[in-house]
């Protein structure tokens, strides 16, 4: 009965057959000494084949694996393969399984078999273990090296000096990002605490920007982190976010943003005006949306937990960049959500809400977000509107409704959002209606929900419907028909 099949390149040159594992290991034929592989003895050390398996998953591609070491069920490496009658042979876990669902064929052949006995196949198991052994042993004999490498570099560091430093700063960095679990082997070295050390006043921008790029790829200590909060250290980094290249200014981001988590953060670091106008240089450069993205999120992080730091924020200009990112059209819709993030903190100051109601776009901006973006954003937009609107309620109702904002807020109302900001909702339309006696508001907004925008103007012909957020998915229903608009109002406005 034949154990398995022979692969069409286990024949030799003069078209003899390999008939036994050493010679197959032995000619490079399962990648052994003839494909730079190690000895038989050391590919047959004992590993667990099941995890080697799991653990070369993603460094071996299934097109450089014999295909008689395929399951043809499963299509994986086999780890117990068994024989049929027929000759074919598959995991037995996975023929068991054929056989308990009441099939008694061959999956390959679809023969009926006779008998479902099942042999071991001994031979293809021994190798198929010896040919991951050998790329097993290979990966661990390379990781070891690369290791060794990172360790080799950072003790170069400690006493290189000028382009030396440069240079093996940049091999460090290389390193780090083609294999990143060497980031314990450099954090073991005193990598970390040596890196932050090379950051000064007297630090040049080479030297500053390689470290900045390996350190946002390490995980720090506290040592690393107490000898980063140096006040020289932070005017390095927001010299480089200012004045580096896009690259050197996302990983500077980045850094900040890491530092903001750790345990000794003094609030200080980030109520600095050259660091928010740094940030701010960032955001508004749309040519690099990685940029853009990095900017955001670091201005985000210092808004939303460090009070003291909107005002400043708000002095540099935030607001109307801010805006003027929100209301183009060719914006990144993942810049949505933290924009309007950073402005909704920003209007919890007195000069942040002042700053929102003296930039003309902000109104109409927030009220074209509404129901046009996830749930969060509508929130936010929701939060600005209100602020806006009750500091000064003749002008700004006002541009909100001339905006289309009545109409929005029915949507949100009617929507599937959760219930506080439906009442939200319902307040901002209520304190908008104060301006217009209630006969003129309820006609004008009635018909500002007949011609609100093409999707909505579509959805609104039917009295029970469902739509989604475009950006979310938050599911939508029961919105209301035209010709009950002017009803809805009265309800609403009378609550």
């Amino acid at each position: 009965m034949p154990q398995y099949q022979q692969h069409a390149s286990w024949r030799t040159a003069g078209g003899g057959q390999i008939i036994d594992l050493e010679t197959a290991v032995k000619d490079g034929i399962l990648g052994g000494s003839g494909a730079g592989g190690g000895t038989l003895e050391a590919a047959s050390e004992k590993f667990d084949l099941r995890k080697m398996i799991e653990e070369l998953d993603s460094a071996v591609a299934v097109e450089e694996m014999p295909s008689v070491f395929i399951c043809p069920i499963s299509l994986e490496p086999m780890v117990d393969p068994v024989t049929l009658i027929t000759g074919q042979t598959y995991e037995r876990a996975n023929i068991l399984k054929w056989f308990s669902t009441g099939h008694l064929t061959c999956p390959t052949t679809m023969q009926e078999l006779w008998d479902d006995a099942v042999t071991p196949n001994w031979t293809l198991h021994h190798l198929i273990n010896a040919w991951f052994s050998q790329r097993y042993l290979q990966m661990k004999k390379r990781a070891e090296d690369v290791q060794g490498r990172a360790a080799d570099l950072v003790q170069t560091l400690k006493n290189a000096k000028g382009q030396a430093r440069v240079q093996a700063l940049k091999d460090l960095r290389k390193t780090i990002a083609a294999h990143p679990s060497v980031d314990k082997s450099v954090v073991d070295a005193g990598g970390a605490t040596l890196l932050s050390s090379l950051l000064g006043p007297f630090t040049s921008h080479a030297v500053g920007s390689e470290v900045i790029a390996i350190l946002v790829n390490l995980t720090l200590d506290s040592v690393a982190f107490t000898n980063l909060m140096q006040p020289a250290k932070i005017s390095h980094v927001v010299d480089l976010l200012s004045e580096g290249t896009i690259d050197t200014k996302i990983n500077s981001a980045r850094l900040l943003g890491m530092l903001m988590c750790a345990k000794s953060f003094r609030p200080e670091v980030v109520s600095s005006m050259s660091l928010l106008v740094a940030l701010l240089r960032l955001v508004k450069d749309k040519r690099h949306q990685n940029g853009v993205a990095a900017g955001l999120s670091l201005l985000k992080a210092i808004s939303s937990s460090h009070e003291q730091a909107r005002s400043l924020m708000v002095r540099v200009g935030a607001v109307p960049q801010l805006v003027e990112l929100l209301s183009n059209p060719k914006r990144e819709p993942k810049s949505v959500e933290p924009a309007l993030q950073i402005l909704n903190d920003l209007s919890s100051t007195p000069v942040g809400l002042s700053a929102l109601k003296d930039c003309p776009q902000a109104i109409p901006t927030a009220v074209r977000i509404l129901m046009n973006a996830s749930q969060a954003c509508t929130q936010h937009a929701l939060s600005i509107l209100q602020s806006v609107c009750r500091l000064a309620p003749d002008e700004c109702s006002f541009l909100a409704v001339e905006a289309g904002l009545a109409a929005k807020l029915l949507l949100v109302i009617q929507s599937g959002c959760n219930p506080e900001t439906k009442q939200q909702a319902a307040e901002l339309l209520k304190l908008c209606s104060h301006n217009y006696p209630t006969t003129v508001f309820i006609s004008k907004n009635s018909s500002a929900v007949r011609h609100q925008k093409a999707e909505a103007r579509d959805l609104l012909n039917k009295p029970i419907l469902s739509i989604d957020y475009p950006q979310s998915g938050d599911g939508m229903s029961g919105l209301i028909a035209p010709q009950n608009a002017s009803a809805f109002l009265a309800s609403t406005l009378t609550f």
